[in-house]
């Protein structure tokens, strides 16, 4: 029989965030994949876990997947560890999860720690709705895309970022949304963990005199629907009111409901529409 690969969080700082049901996964499989071996045999050294271990990272993923799908398809069970937290998340283990499926072979996740969501629940901003944009491109053409992207963006923003570059971000950050609220958190579950709200302004003049250290990720207050709705509304009131229903009427779509969008759009009643409408008759 084919074996299985399980997708395994490992903590993320405090060795103490892992779950028995990884524990005992990296005990009785066959193969662990991590992405650096020399820095998961801290782990495994910790809880006496002596099974092989084999490296699986970005610059080895192309040609080493295929090889342990092959050791899959071959009945060997294997479980997919990354440097820190949840393999597949902002990580190459995606790929290998990917080729599992293509070949058919079945595939576990066994949830435990994530940057992206401790830092999200200690931020103290909104949790209900969010984005994860991971590390932002290299490449600054992306880079300033994804920055554009990020201008209306009504949800919780959160990236990773390396300490080299964050002050460049957080003055992109600052140029493109504006004086945001912001949380940046720094080592967390470690011994020298670091929560800091603040606003975008305050983080850059803060950086600017101390240099950052350590593993940082940024919770960025999302536009709210209230600045939103203010910029629709301005960008609508450039156009008369006829033209405006004119838009919608050259969709096919019937003057009532026109109307209704055309009111919905300037924040006003359809009555108000209408009665504007008779002035321009």
């Amino acid at each position: 029989m084919e074996g299985a690969l399980y997708i395994c969080a490992t903590p993320i700082g405090n060795l103490e965030d892992i779950t028995l049901r990884v524990l005992n996964t990296l005990k009785e499989v066959d193969l662990i994949a991590a992405e650096d071996t020399r820095h998961s045999l801290r782990l495994l050294r910790h809880y006496d876990i002596k099974t092989p271990l084999t490296s699986y990272h970005k610059f080895n993923k192309i040609s080493k997947g295929p090889a342990l799908i092959l050791k899959l398809k071959e009945g060997n069970n294997i479980a997919l560890i990354t440097d820190a937290g949840t393999p597949a998340i902002s990580d190459p283990g995606e790929d290998l999860v990917r080729l599992a499926y293509e070949n058919g072979i079945r595939v576990y996740s066994l949830p435990g720690p994530t940057a992206c969501i401790t830092a999200l629940t200690l931020s103290g901003l909104k949790t209900r709705r969010f984005s994860f944009e991971a590390f932002l491109p290299s490449d600054n053409k992306q880079r300033l895309r994804v920055l554009e992207e990020l201008k209306n963006e009504s949800r919780t923003i959160i990236l990773y970022e390396a300490p080299h570059r964050l002050l460049k971000t957080l003055n992109q950050l600052h140029e493109y949304l504006g004086d945001r609220k912001i949380t940046i958190l720094r080592e967390l579950t470690k011994k020298f963990e670091e929560v800091n709200q603040t606003s975008l302004k305050e983080a850059i003049d803060k950086y600017k005199k101390e240099e950052a250290k350590g593993e940082i990720v940024l919770v960025i207050e999302g536009k709210s629907w209230e600045e939103l709705d203010d910029e629709s509304q301005a960008a609508w009131s450039s156009l008369s009111i006829k033209e405006h229903m004119e838009f919608y009427e050259n969709q096919g779509i019937d003057r009532k409901e026109a109307m209704k969008k055309v009111a919905k759009d300037r924040g006003v009643s359809k009555r108000d529409i209408y009665n504007e409408l008779l002035d321009y008759k």
